[in-house]
């Protein structure tokens, strides 16, 4: 780039970059919102289920069935809200959601536990919230198998026992499994939604016909316009992922270095997301709803939320199609796992070709033209 071409490139920037010091509306989208979002959403979303409110209906009134009662309530994911006095209580509770779970024990329960037979309980959970419901049932079909082996083996060592070790998040904090992806995800929708205004707003105040005018080049025009935009969204990646290591106490084992370079040409193919939305909305507003139809999918399908392997296997293909589903890994192999450039340089590389081609596609759609 000779000198000509820099100052043309610098002019347009600057003029970028004063756009978004003079539009307040800009600045708290830039600064503002994201660190909103991310107390909100770090604050709010925990997978981890703990007291599950229950009723119980205990029929048998004994020792066994008070016992079990017991070992239910110091699981610590149950909490016992209520002892009703027949099953149509029970449910009534489950029906109004004071309860999510109804542990009925029969009234033979004792006598069969005496006689060597299977004594059954019923365990009613909602099933409205699945996350609830899939917890509820495991752990009370862990706390019932328990209860029979120690009665089996009449007080006896288990014979197999399981230790698990949990490995890079080992309290299961939900803050350090969503968090290093919600940071992706918030400067995703930052980066794409800045860069999409760029162009329309120029529309918008009817100077973009004398920026055609002017003898700055396309590539010029681009690239003035969009490098506010990368370093705005590069100061903001930086200050979420302090905010999330000193409030979140979110640790990061890997350098964060690696992580920064990643970075760039994730937010790049975003700003070419952005850029091409740009040409084809009239209207801020229309560039808006633009943007929120093309990162809402990479949000959903990246892995973010639901498990890659837990989807349909025709969607999972899809799924590797998302610069989002490669940048969210390497935020997590960087912050949790300790990844560095030696894990992480397929991510580099499909980030970059992906960075490449929606730079290179959304440059086509700007034609410098009166």
């Amino acid at each position: 780039m000779n000198g000509n071409a820099f100052l043309r490139t610098f002019s347009v920037a600057r003029k970028e970059l004063l756009h978004i010091l003079r539009d307040p509306q800009t600045l708290f989208f830039t600064i503002f919102v994201p660190v909103l979002e991310l107390f909100m959403l770090g604050y709010a979303i925990d997978t981890n289920v703990r007291n599950v409110r229950t009723v119980i209906v205990d029929y048998a009134g004994t020792q066994e069935s008070r016992q079990l009662i017991e070992k239910f309530e110091k699981s610590q994911d149950f909490k016992v809200v209520r002892q009703a006095w027949n099953d149509e209580v029970a449910s009534q509770m489950i029906v109004a959601g004071e309860a999510r779970v109804g542990i009925i024990i029969p009234e033979d329960y004792s006598r069969k536990l005496e006689g060597g037979q299977t004594a059954q309980i019923l365990v009613l959970v909602d099933g409205t919230e699945s996350s609830v419901a899939a917890a509820a049932v495991n752990i009370g079909n862990a706390i019932t198998l328990r209860e029979s082996l120690e009665r089996v083996l009449g007080g006896r060592a288990l014979p197999v026992e399981a230790r698990p070790r949990v490995l890079f998040n080992p309290d299961t904090r939900s803050a350090n499994f969503f968090i290093p992806g919600l940071m992706v995800v918030m400067c995703q929708m930052m980066s794409t939604m800045l860069s999409a205004n760029a162009i329309v707003r120029e529309k918008e105040l009817g100077t973009l016909e004398q920026l055609y005018m002017t003898p700055v080049r396309r590539g010029e025009l681009i690239l003035g316009k969009m490098a506010p935009y990368i370093a705005l969204t590069i100061l903001e990646f930086c200050f979420i992922a302090f905010l999330m290591w000193l409030i979140f106490q979110v640790p990061i084992h890997g350098p964060f270095t690696t992580l920064l370079v990643l970075s760039i040409p994730f937010f790049l193919a975003n700003l070419g997301v952005g850029l091409w939305i740009s040409t084809r909305a009239a209207t801020r507003e229309a560039a808006s709803q633009m943007a929120l139809g093309t990162f809402l999918p990479s949000i959903f399908l990246s892995g973010y939320v639901f498990p890659i392997d837990s989807m349909p296997w025709i969607l999972q293909p899809l799924a590797y199609c998302f610069h989002t589903t490669w940048m969210i890994d390497a935020s997590r192999s960087v912050i949790l796992r300790g990844g560095s450039w030696n894990e992480l340089s397929q991510h580099a590389l499909v980030l970059v070709g992906m960075a490449l081609a929606a730079l290179v596609f959304g440059t086509l759609q700007v034609q410098k033209r009166v």
